[in-house]
């Protein structure tokens, strides 16, 4: 590849930068992936290991100095790339040291050499379809496991030049073991531990693609070989990297590795550990050891109840979904929460409705009560008549929203840390057991109750989130007066 040997490495001096100041890669995996001579490079499998600035530097060898060079970057939604934070929010702030022209609306760079880098998206699979045509030198995927093999596949034909640079491809990404880069890049993963092999990482391979199978070997000469010069081979790499890599972002904001830290165990496995076999699985969301089972209940906290709806009797035919309701408290005195009971039934719908009422009175009217709305009228409709039902209680409802297990993700997070415990009581087996099971388990309702209730507290749509940070300012505020009078 043209000027791959003549690394960007060191530093990349920009003209309105001070003479002192220098802009490059990280000595180690980001500044492996930036020397590599293959075709397609694939960067990161951990948060934090400075994908999207390794990626964003790649250009800056050709922009300078080629006024035929154009570099397209793709996330899959325009939305990804326009979060705060995202590739152009860092394309400013790298870019806007170079001399280079932004042009916001079509998202594009124009640097003083007459090179071009311009950010886009591939929201559908027919999308690819609007690039037809296109000659592009340097395709640079943002997190690769957001697009489909198809999609890829598809950009390589675009991935074409006439300025003198090789055609080349760079992508960045997370573990998705579920994904098409999984199968990828196995050759580089311990098929065991899911872990990189530490020897492979920058190794370069060879493929060629028969029939939508793809083939490796160790060398080009090998598959023209086999399969003859027509197949023209593509040489791959992967080079790992994990946030421990990073150590400008360490220094920087240190808090960010103790929120990966804090991740449920298989973000934090894959997001964390860069493991690329890990699944959701049984255990891994919830164990009853995480969790300290106590006699009583501190004074004072704050309760709520959350309810995840069924409707349908139990028969010997059936084996339907519960109805759960999830009682949950929080102390704002430690920050702690306290599983206090769960309510469990599959009953016709009067009987539910004549359960949680009952919950409702036993509860008084101090606790909090949450009920989900699932989308369209039918659900607003229930949800209105269920709150009429329960008047007299203080009742919110919300519309459930994203995945089972990314809801049930921050209350897992919190069992794992040691932040809730739970009230002895007859019912912990049954909940313990439900828990455990989540997400292989023939039900999730347990699951969808407890991170309904937990997401009382954190969701501001149930305006808990107020109460608790007045709870915390007033204990503070307390603290402080309590040691000035000492």
């Amino acid at each position: 590849m043209a000027n791959h040997s003549r690394l960007l490495s060191k530093s990349l001096p920009s003209p309105t930068i001070k003479e002192t100041e220098t802009i490059g890669p990280q000595p180690g995996p980001q500044t492996e992936f930036l020397a590599t001579s293959a075709d397609i490079a694939i960067y990161g499998g951990s948060a934090g290991s400075g994908k999207s600035f390794a990626l964003l530097l790649e250009p800056l060898r050709h922009v300078t100095n080629n006024a035929g060079f154009a570099a397209v970057f793709f996330r899959r939604t325009n939305v990804q790339t326009r979060n705060p934070g995202g590739l152009w929010d860092e394309s400013v702030s790298l870019y806007g040291l170079m001399n280079a022209s932004p042009l916001q609306g079509p998202m594009e760079w124009r640097f003083d050499g007459g090179g071009k880098v311009k950010f886009a998206h591939l929201e559908y699979e027919t999308t690819v379809l609007d690039w037809q045509g296109s000659q592009i030198p340097l395709i640079c995927f943002d997190e690769l496991t957001h697009f489909t093999k198809q999609q890829f596949f598809y950009m390589l034909s675009r991935n074409r030049s006439m300025c003198g640079v090789r055609p080349y491809v760079r992508a960045t990404c997370n573990p998705d073991a579920d994904s098409w880069v999984a199968e990828f890049i196995a050759w580089w993963i311990d098929p065991d531990s899911g872990l990189p092999i530490p020897e492979r990482g920058g190794v370069i391979r060879w493929f060629v693609r028969i029939n939508d199978t793809i083939v490796w070997a160790n060398s080009c000469e090998d598959l023209i070989e086999q399969f003859g010069e027509e197949t023209m081979p593509k040489s791959a790499t992967f080079i790992p990297a994990s946030i421990y890599d990073n150590k400008k972002l360490l220094a920087a904001d240190p808090g960010y590795l103790a929120n990966l830290k804090a991740l449920p165990a298989v973000e934090q496995a894959r997001l964390l550990g860069g493991n690329w076999k890990i699944r959701p699985a049984a255990g891994l969301y919830f164990r009853r050891e995480w969790c300290e089972v106590v006699e009583a209940l501190p004074a004072g906290i704050k309760i709520v109840r959350y309810w995840d709806l069924a409707a349908t009797e139990k028969t010997e035919n059936n084996d339907p979904d519960w109805t759960v309701g999830a009682k949950l408290g929080w102390d704002s005195k430690t920050g702690l929460y306290y599983m206090i009971h769960t309510v469990r039934m599959r009953s016709s719908p009067l009987k539910v409705e004549e359960g949680i009422k009952n919950s409702a009175s036993a509860d008084t009217a101090s606790t909090r009560i949450g009920l989900p709305q699932d989308p369209g009228q039918a659900g607003k409709a229930q949800a209105a008549y269920l709150v009429r039902q329960l008047a007299g209680f203080n009742v919110s409802t919300r519309p459930e929203r994203g995945d089972k297990i990314v809801r049930f993700g921050p209350f897992s997070a919190q069992c794992q840390a040691g932040n809730v415990k739970v009230l002895r009581g007859p019912w912990n087996e049954d909940t313990f057991v439900a828990l455990e099971g989540f997400p292989d388990a023939a039900h999730d309702d347990d699951a969808d109750a407890w991170a309904g209730a937990f997401g009382m507290f954190t969701d501001n749509s149930f305006g808990m989130l107020e109460f608790m940070r007045r709870e915390i300012e007033e204990r503070d505020d307390l603290a402080e007066l309590k040691e000035k009078n000492a």
